[in-house]
């Protein structure tokens, strides 16, 4: 699946990825709450709660209400959590959380548009503190992330500056490719969910991977190209001399117009599965 190299004299062009089973096969936020809990951030109960959302997820089975109802509830969670803190336990479980659950395919993919001269960017309706440093280790090299207000004392307050979900994602996609100068109709976008329809359709070579019911139908009618991705492996068996680095970038989200780090912890709900 290899692409031409770009011709520099051309516009330029970028590959959109969102993460949760596009890029890796879970649940980006749920993923940590193991480490929450371990931190002190959570109780056992949220644990349990989190680890029900993850199946949900997985399984594929909350509406858009449900989902709603999930985000606040995990919004919720995180008021009062120390920023500084979060970061500090995303960074230490990085490696053995999220290594392992990166697709083999999409890995391919990142490196495949990095040699034919195309920028990657995650879009992400996960929170900033944990999609900047998933980024950094795919070698990404923009991130577009879901942030929450950080308050003077450095504790999330509970509140959303910016939820990057659904046409909001498809917006900051085109302020990006303006701020860049990316030429749409010469990128690529990659998605699971319907609910990034939005930003698929903002491209020109826009792909379904792993793709829910609904999307899948949307492809077939447009004639997208459908892939699946099932092959999770640890970067390090990709690419013997690859080190994790020490601390997570903090990645500008230009699209959205971002001039301060002020990142959110997660979350990520189930996405609905229409049925055919």
């Amino acid at each position: 699946m290899l692409r031409p190299v770009e011709n520099h004299s051309s516009p330029r062009t970028a590959a959109f990825f969102d993460l949760d089973k596009t890029v890796i096969a879970k649940s980006s936020t749920l993923t940590f709450s193991k480490s929450f809990y371990q931190g002190g951030l959570i109780n056992r109960r949220a644990v349990l709660r989190t680890a029900y959302i993850q199946f949900v997820f997985l399984a594929g089975g909350a509406d858009h209400e449900q989902m709603e109802r999930m985000r606040a509830y995990l919004s919720a969670l995180c008021k009062g959590w120390d920023v500084q803190q979060v970061r500090e336990l995303v960074a230490e479980t990085l490696h053995d959380l999220i290594d392992p659950i990166i697709y083999d395919e999409a890995a391919s993919l990142i490196e495949e548009h990095h040699a034919a001269g195309r920028d990657v960017v995650i879009v992400s309706t996960s929170g900033a503190e944990v999609v900047e440093p998933i980024g950094e280790l795919l070698g990404a090299d923009r991130v577009v992330a879901t942030r929450m207000v950080v308050g003077e004392d450095g504790c999330f307050t509970g509140e959303v500056e910016y939820y990057a979900y659904g046409p909001t994602k498809a917006e900051a996609v085109r302020e990006l490719a303006e701020a860049e100068g990316y030429d749409l109709d010469r990128c690529y976008a990659y998605s699971d969910s319907a609910t990034d329809l939005p930003m698929l359709e903002a491209v020109g070579h826009p792909y379904a991977v792993n793709p829910d019911r609904a999307l899948r139908r949307a492809a077939t009618a447009r004639d997208w190209p459908v892939l699946v991705f099932n092959r999770p492996v640890r970067l390090k068996q990709r690419l013997p001399a690859f080190r994790l680095p020490p601390r997570p970038a903090l990645v500008a989200a230009a699209a959205v117009g971002a001039a301060a780090a002020t990142a959110g912890l997660v979350w990520y709900a189930a996405r609905r599965r229409t049925a055919v």
